[in-house]
């Protein structure tokens, strides 16, 4: 797998990859279907290739548990010090890119299938498998995952395997919009964007700029020219992280409010929305979430003591499964605390895929009780 580059930017290495899922999981009797992304579905900055999606799934009538991997990667960029496309073992370190966030996971998953195939063990659930292809900018970074939630493709309750190896549950996350003024600048770009940005820097103040809670970032500047035409203008992308009470729409008010003080009346400056995500609330409040802790502590061997709550921070598009009426999200990985998801010399050990293995065995396993470990 870590021999397939799937890095978006550019996006060229989803059919090979989609192939090599094809011959990992057909065997242990997945019907594999594709659901490609069509190119205008959401704007922002398309991929290189195709957007192929994957959904394996394995039916007997039993309850759905979906299991879900982001197939993209960030490219390789500098800092390797080992072959990023070849996986290396060091001791009990695996090298490569894609390891520890989802090349490591879908690892674990076909071992863990394969292990109760081979010994007979029956499921409680029937494993349907989402392979997303989630990399890019602008509404095209969750194009896969938020295409498949709006299909319907996604059913039951949801096991995300991109997160933590640690007692960790995951309790939800913000939304965020992102959004374009767009401000005309016949006497130059800089004299026009000035008042604004002036207001903006105030607001980003009153607001913040905490681990959690509204947040306003100014992501990018540019003095653009529309067509020859039409005159320049100064655009610039905001990134609103919401807090408790806010909406799409008291945000809208609040920087309407901002271009109304900067401004002179009349003026002909706009305001854009151009992507957004929704908010996660409460995922881990569902029937399957004790038996998900009591097969953490199974296959990692964490006491029940060890858990503990956390929020993500950031926006996460998970949201958009919620938002399509997938309510339980459940969530575990590769990734220790204090590890950057990816960076240059990705890794993960032997040791965390066996037990995100174990883990995932004990969780789909038709047992009343799991055995102490």
């Amino acid at each position: 797998m870590v021999a397939v580059d799937t890095a978006a930017p550019p996006g060229q290495g989803y059919g090979e990859f989609a192939t090599l899922l094809q011959d990992m999981f057909a065997p242990l009797g997945f019907g594999l279907r594709s659901l490609t992304v069509p190119e205008d579905a959401f704007p922002g900055t398309p991929a290189g290739g195709p957007r192929i999606n994957l959904i394996a799934s394995r039916r007997s009538g039993r309850p759905i548990c979906t299991l879900h991997f982001q197939m993209d990667t960030p490219p390789a960029g500098p800092g390797w010090t080992r072959p990023p496309l070849t996986l290396t073992r060091q001791g009990h370190l695996l090298y490569g890119l894609g390891t520890r966030r989802m090349k490591g996971a879908i690892a674990a998953v076909w071992a863990a299938l394969r292990a109760a195939d081979a010994v007979g063990l029956g499921l409680r659930f029937d494993p349907v498998l989402a392979f997303t292809t989630d990399g890019g900018q602008g509404a095209n970074a969750h194009a896969g995952l938020r295409y498949l939630a709006e299909q319907g493709a996604l059913e039951g309750h949801l096991v995300s395997l991109g997160g933590l190896a640690a007692p960790r549950l995951w309790t939800g996350s913000p939304a965020s919009l992102d959004l374009e003024i767009r401000i005309p600048a016949a006497a130059g770009a800089a004299e026009a964007a000035l008042p604004v940005l002036s207001r903006l820097t105030a607001l980003q103040g009153r607001l913040g700029q905490g681990v959690d809670g509204p947040r306003l970032s100014i992501t990018a500047v540019s003095a653009e020219q529309s067509g020859e035409a039409s005159s320049p203008f100064c655009s610039l992308a905001l990134h609103r992280r919401l807090g408790a009470g806010e909406t799409a729409a008291s945000i809208r008010a609040e920087l309407d409010a901002v271009l109304q003080e900067a401004l002179p009346p009349g003026h002909a400056a706009t305001l854009r929305e151009m992507a957004a995500i929704p908010a996660v609330a409460d995922p881990h409040r569902g029937p399957n979430a004790g038996r998900w802790q009591q097969a953490l502590r199974w296959g990692f061997g964490f006491g029940p003591e060890d858990f503990r709550e956390y929020a993500g921070a950031e926006p996460s598009a998970l949201g958009f499964v919620q938002q399509a009426g997938v309510s339980e999200i459940l969530q575990a990985g590769l990734q220790r605390p204090g590890q950057p998801a990816q960076g240059p010399d990705e890794c993960t050990s032997i040791d965390d895929v066996e037990a995100l293995a174990r883990s995932l065995l004990a969780y789909l396993a038709d047992v009343p009780e799991l055995p102490a470990f």
